[in-house]
């Protein structure tokens, strides 16, 4: 926890003003009911059996007395109430917010090695729920803990004002309490953190499935995955049962505490009572102020197990906040000029995780300004992973990539991809207008840039037949357009953005005839003049290519134009007959 504690209280910092005034205004809030019980007893010992005071004078007493607490309780207390409830989640909002803007930057800068090994929904999981969690110790733990223990004095001060001996016999329990609380919630923060990682295991199963649900309908696995999911789900209900049945123990034994406390007062209060020793109104008083001092006590319990609960999450979310960067800019990195577009691999080689083989080996080819280069070879060959490579999706195990004579390790990353221009096989649109999505390529455009980059990409047309246009919302992923309009949209993205470096990611291999002849002009006319690297599935596509590079088995096997490999008849020749060309 400590650890945890002193990072979130960074993010709290800022706020530490409004918290102290939260609570200074809470102490007020709860100590108005704390004058309740001091006036039964002046009712009942100074006013009812006030001995030198006649009825009506009782009477007037009575009034006064009750009619100054009602003015306290309908003229300070709402205000006083109103702006407690607002600073304190005014405040506990303001520091969420914060820490998921830190945790979406974070997200951000993580490498791709980091989304390929860990699951959407566990991510989800975290920046929603757990951070959420963590809202209980702001309001909890700095604000209401502080109040409940306030409470507490304020009323074991009134109380011994009374009678001293009668409030150490109220007291009998607290160290009772202390130990069982410490012995109890101990151990709640291990079964809270298992309870809240198996959530977000169903969290993650949910996220997976709904997003492939027309794959589970068209196997028809309907029955297969309502079994894994209930083994998944079945799993959080073991977790949420052990910390429930350790949660319920720790309860039994605090609550009785508190409720036998109770009982030892009334039994000496009365005992001096009969004696003479006590007045009757301050036995009731005392009584009243037991349930003052002891709901506290309560609270308290109930506030160490939803702390347990933040405090496991406060370790989740700065467990993602940890995760190290794998892609990041060099100290004193400079950023990199406008480029040509000369590229040059030099013995480049790279596996995914140091354990596992090399995807690439020592790979090496140059490509001059404005040439159109292609990758074929057999699929898992290594065609992505090189064109993955250029904009440092990743970085070379060994060897150097360099641009314009610049090793992309050594330049600002941001410098580097604004020069470079991807269109992939699966185009990921966002759920929101036409307009917004082709924007992106360049969110300073004016409407009349967007239009002319539709126009390039052989998209205008379509986008203007939609219902709303340029304004129209394409839905989750682009679900509610075809492939090749989708295809189009990133492709005007691009037209958009106006790079002098392209990669061309399969961008065809997955359309129907027509979408693919359209998409074909339009990425001839945006390849024109800028150097292009295409990685192509057919290859009747890339036959105009100034470079073809080979690779198979993630070795560069040849390198030539369609003409010169043709007459070699070597692998790119039997691909070449393979696909009936």
């Amino acid at each position: 926890m400590g650890d945890s504690m002193k990072r979130y209280m960074k993010f709290v910092k800022p706020y530490n003003w409004l918290i102290v005034l939260t609570v200074l205004i809470g102490v007020v809030k709860f100590a108005i009911p704390l004058f309740i019980p001091y006036l039964i007893k002046i009712v009942i010992d100074d006013i009812i059996n006030g001995p030198d005071l006649s009825d009506v004078e009782k009477t007037r007493q009575l009034f006064y007395w009750l009619g100054g607490t009602a003015l306290l309780f309908f003229i300070i207390r709402p205000p006083v109430e109103y702006y407690r409830q607002y600073f304190a989640q005014y405040v506990s909002n303001k520091i969420l917010f914060d820490i998921r803007e830190n945790l979406f930057h974070h997200l951000q800068r993580l490498g791709l090695r980091y989304y390929s090994n860990t699951r959407a929904g566990e991510v989800i999981s975290r920046v929603i729920n757990d951070v959420e969690q963590t809202k209980n110790f702001v309001v909890i733990g700095l604000m209401n803990v502080w109040l409940d223990v306030a409470t507490i004095l304020i009323a074991i001060a009134i109380m011994l004002s009374m009678d001293v001996p009668l409030t150490l016999v109220t007291l009998l329990a607290f160290p009772f309490y202390a130990y069982s609380v410490k012995h109890f919630f101990g151990k709640l923060r291990d079964l809270t953190r298992k309870r809240s990682q198996a959530l977000a295991n169903v969290q993650s199963y949910l996220h997976e499935r709904i997003s492939g649900i027309s794959v589970i309908k068209s196997f028809a696995l309907e029955d297969k995955e309502q079994r894994r999911f209930d083994e998944t789900n079945g799993e959080f209900l073991d977790k949420a049962i052990d910390h429930t049945r350790w949660n319920a123990k720790a309860f039994a034994v605090v609550n009785t505490i508190t409720d036998v406390a109770p009982l030892l007062v009334i039994a000496y209060a009365g005992y001096q009572v009969i004696n003479g020793d006590l007045s009757v109104g301050v036995m009731v008083a005392f009584i009243a102020y037991i349930d003052r001092l002891y709901n506290p006590l309560r609270r308290l319990v109930n506030a160490s197990t939803t702390l347990t609960q933040s405090f496991a999450s406060m370790d989740r979310v700065f467990e993602l906040m940890e995760e190290p960067y794998d892609i990041r800019d060099k100290t004193g990195a400079n950023k990199l000029p406008e480029i040509s577009g000369e590229i040059s691999f030099d013995n480049v080689s790279f596996t995914y995780e140091e354990k596992d083989e090399h995807v690439l080996k020592n790979v090496s080819f140059n490509v001059k300004p404005g040439e159109t280069v292609a990758l074929v070879g057999m699929s898992g060959g290594g065609k992505s992973t090189i064109v993955s490579l250029i904009p440092r999706f990743y970085d070379v195990t060994s060897g150097a990539i360099r641009i314009d004579g610049h090793d992309v390790r050594d330049v600002q990353l941001k410098t580097l991809r604004d020069q470079i221009g991807l269109v992939l096989q699966d185009s990921i649109l966002f759920s929101d207008s036409v307009k917004s999505n082709i924007r992106m390529g360049n969110p300073d455009a004016t409407e009349e840039d967007v239009i002319a980059a539709a126009k390039a990409a052989n998209a205008h047309d379509f986008i203007e037949s939609l219902p709303d246009g340029y304004d129209t919302k394409v839905g989750e992923r682009g679900v509610k357009l075809s492939g090749g309009q989708k295809q189009r949209i990133a492709i005007a993205r691009v037209f958009l953005k106006n790079p002098p470096l392209l990669i061309l990611d399969e961008a065809t291999s997955a359309l129907d005839l027509e979408s693919e002849a359209l998409i074909q002009d339009s990425l001839e006319r945006l390849a024109s003049d800028r150097t292009t690297f295409i990685v192509a599935h057919r290859l009747s596509t890339i036959t105009h290519a100034d470079k073809i590079l080979v690779i198979d088995h993630g070795t560069l096997k040849e390198m030539g134009t369609h003409q010169s490999l043709m007459e070699k008849k070597g692998i790119y020749y039997d691909l070449y007959q393979v696909q009936g060309i």
